[in-house]
C-alpha cells in the first residue's frame, strides 16, 4: 500500500548505522582475521553480540552453529551473519500492514509509555490519510490527560478525526469509535491504548477489555495489533513485547526512534524469540519519517 523508503536506500542505511556498528561491524573486526574459531574467539564474538542487544538465548546459538564446524571460516563471518539473520526475519512473516479497501480497517495500538505511542498514532493517520482515507483517532488512554492532549494535536496535524473522553472507560471511547466510524465510513480507525507497566494486571484486564469490545463490534474489522517498541530500550523491549503479548494477541511490532540507537538488534531478538514481524520503523521527527519496515534492505543497511 505504501511505498517503502520513498526518499532512498540512503534514509535507511543512516538510521541503522550506530545498531550496524554495534552489531555486525565489531563482531567482524573482532573475528575475520583469525585463522580459525578458537573458544577465546568465540567468547569473544558471543559477548560482543549480547552486547549489542540480539540476547542472550539468540546469541549463543548463533555461536555455538560455530562451534565443532569447518565448513564456515572466521573470514565468512559476515556472510554467516547475514544469512542467519535473513533467516529469522523471514519466518517471523510478512512485514506488509494489512489492509483492506472498501472496508473499516482497525489498528489496535499499544506499547509502554514513553515508547512513542502518539506519535506513531499520529504519523500514521497522516500517511492513512494522505492516500485518500477517512481516518478516526480512538484515544482509549484516557486516564492521563496529557496522552489525550498529545494525540488531539496530532490529529489536528494529521488532518484525522478523533473521539476523547476524560476520565472515560477507555473500553466505551473504542465502542464509541466503532459506532461513529461504521456510521459515517471511516476506513481506518487507530485506537490508542494505555502502557502503565507499574500495574501489570490492571494493564492487561483493560487491554483484554477493549480487544473485546472490538471482537465484539468488529471482529472483521481489526488488522492489526500493533506493539509500539522504543529502539533505545534494547533488551528490554523483548520483555515488554512478553508482557503485551499475554494481554492481547500482538500481530507486528513498530520500532520508533530507531536513528541514533545502537540498539536495533532488538528487531531480530523479538523475531527469534516472538516470531512477530516487524511492519513499521520510525526514523525522524518528520511526519513522513514512519516507513514500512523491509526486510531485505534492512539486512543489506546493516551489512554495506
Amino acid at each position: 500500500m505504501f511505498k517503502f523508503f520513498s526518499e532512498g536506500f540512503n534514509n535507511l542505511k543512516n538510521a541503522v548505522s550506530n545498531t550496524a556498528n554495534a552489531l555486525v561491524g565489531n563482531v567482524v573486526k573482532s573475528v575475520e582475521q583469525e585463522e580459525e574459531f578458537s573458544e577465546f574467539v568465540l567468547d569473544d564474538m558471543e559477548d560482543l553480540l549480547i552486547s549489542a542487544d540480539l540476547g542472550v538465548n539468540y546469541a549463543s546459538e548463533l555461536v555455538d552453529k560455530l562451534r565443532n564446524q569447518n565448513k564456515i571460516k572466521p573470514s565468512e563471518v559476515k556472510q554467516y551473519l547475514k544469512d542467519e539473520f535473513s533467516k529469522i526475519l523471514n519466518e517471523a512473516g510478512s512485514n506488509e500492514l494489512k489492509y483492506s479497501d472498501n472496508a473499516l480497517n482497525i489498528y489496535f495500538i499499544t506499547g509502554v509509555n514513553g515508547a512513542g505511542k502518539t506519535t506513531l498514532i499520529g504519523k500514521l493517520a497522516y500517511r492513512f490519510k494522505n492516500s485518500g482515507k477517512r481516518v478516526l483517532i480512538a484515544a482509549g488512554d484516557t486516564f492521563r490527560a496529557a496522552a489525550e492532549e498529545q494525540l488531539d494535536i496530532w490529529s489536528k496535524r494529521a488532518g484525522a478525526d478523533i473521539v476523547r473522553r476524560d476520565k472515560a472507560d477507555p473500553a466505551s471511547v473504542v465502542y464509541e469509535s466503532i459506532q461513529k466510524a461504521k456510521q459515517e465510513n471511516y476506513d481506518v480507525i487507530l485506537v490508542d491504548t494505555a502502557g502503565r507497566l507499574q500495574n501489570k494486571f490492571n494493564l492487561m484486564e483493560e487491554l483484554a477489555k477493549i480487544k473485546t469490545v472490538i471482537d465484539k463490534n468488529a471482529p472483521e474489522s481489526l488488522r492489526e495489533c500493533i506493539l509500539v517498541l522504543d529502539a533505545n530500550t534494547g533488551q528490554n523491549g523483548l520483555q515488554q513485547a512478553k508482557v503485551f503479548t499475554e494481554a492481547v494477541n500482538i500481530t507486528s511490532v513498530a520500532l520508533t526512534k530507531l536513528d541514533g540507537s545502537a540498539k536495533g538488534a532488538v528487531i531480530l531478538a523479538v523475531a527469534k524469540e516472538l516470531k512477530l514481524p516487524v511492519k513499521l520503523v520510525g526514523i525522524g521527527e518528520k511526519m513522513e519519517d514512519l516507513k514500512d519496515f523491509n526486510r531485505e534492505e534492512f539486512i543489506e543497511a546493516l551489512f554495506m
